[in-house]
């Protein structure tokens, strides 16, 4: 049975620091392998120039993975972010990003994902991360 948007909602609202909540993600769909999050524009995101800031598209990239592989496993379990690493490849100013977070590889203790982060507007590709996470329980 696939997780419903309200319920991995509920994952954010129930598993994640303050400062990640403050962000305003909501979860627009989810998937047996994948998840897509929606990041609204927010000024208090913009850096210098307008564009949404990196330190939020890479919290919101992380975010997106937990919710994949939370969906993946039926339920949240502790997990921890082992890599990730970001390519940007354009600013996004003025509009909402989508993140979609999809699993490449879902094992006992380890996940990987490959994540894209498109201007929502336009759906330009804004970035690209993948992830690699150690699952705790």
């Amino acid at each position: 049975m696939t997780m419903t948007p309200a319920e991995a909602d509920k994952i954010l609202i129930a598993h994640f620091a303050p400062w990640v909540l403050d962000l305003g993600l909501t979860v627009e769909a989810v998937g047996e392998d994948r998840a897509v999050l929606r990041l609204p524009w927010s000024e208090r995101l913009a850096r210098e120039g307008g564009g949404l800031s990196g330190q939020a598209l890479m919290a919101a990239a992380d975010t997106a993975t937990v919710i994949a592989v939370s969906a993946a496993r039926g339920g949240f379990v502790p997990m921890t972010t082992v890599q990730q690493s970001t390519s940007f490849q354009r600013a996004v100013s003025g509009a909402d990003v989508l993140i979609e977070a999809v699993l490449t590889k879902l094992g006992r203790r380890m996940a990987f994902a490959d994540i894209t982060l498109s201007d929502a507007g336009s759906g330009a590709l804004a970035a690209r991360a993948s992830t690699v996470y150690t699952i705790l329980g």
